[in-house]
């Protein structure tokens, strides 16, 4: 378990943007998560907890919970990339981070990317993670899923949720029964007004 780091908000738009900074090292490297986050909850994971630690062991790590998840303001309809996109933009500000590193986690990647094709001079470099430039199928990407994969899969979402379903996310960790409750709490968290 890590220091708390102080939760603060920046203003994107209409939403305020929960996030968090660690570190003080000579480098910004903003950490742009997947589909859903929670920086209080991530913290007391001990592996993202510890992957934080370290990460701000040699950067300034600036972490946020996207609108509509964790932290941050919900919102109505699901918003362009364009507008998650400028939630780091305007974290960055309240930051105060000129130009930083990006690390996109998942969905975190295409966001990430549009940042970095509109703000080059403001990203120093791009790193993916387990992200991809699409899900679904198309002739040109015949290694995507098809429509109905991405229902199937959106529906053995729905009915795990909020249980820790670790199976659908991180299998290797399925057994252990500490995370999969902590990570039902997490779920939990998520869909809470």
């Amino acid at each position: 378990m890590i220091n708390m780091p102080e939760t603060r908000y920046a203003k994107s738009g209409g939403n305020h943007v929960a996030y968090q900074v660690m570190g003080d090292g000579p480098i910004d490297l903003v950490y742009v998560p997947g589909f859903v986050s929670h920086l209080e909850v991530l913290m007391e994971w001990p592996l993202y907890a510890n992957f934080f630690k370290r990460l701000s062991s040699f950067c300034r790590l600036i972490l946020f919970d996207k609108r509509g998840t964790g932290m941050s303001d919900r919102t109505g309809p699901i918003p362009t990339i364009e507008e998650r996109m400028d939630d780091v933009r305007a974290v960055m500000d309240a930051a105060g981070s000129e130009r930083a590193a990006l690390l996109g986690f998942s969905e975190g990647g295409p966001m990430s990317i549009v940042f970095a094709a509109t703000y080059p001079q403001r990203t120093s470099a791009l790193i993916l993670y387990g992200s991809y430039a699409r899900i679904a199928w198309a002739p040109d990407h015949v290694w995507g899923r098809t429509d109905e994969q991405i229902a199937a899969r959106l529906k053995e979402y729905e009915e795990k949720w909020g249980q820790g379903g670790l199976d659908l996310y991180a299998p290797s960790l399925a057994d252990d029964r500490e995370l999969r409750k902590l990570f039902g709490r997490f779920e939990r968290l998520l869909t809470s007004p």
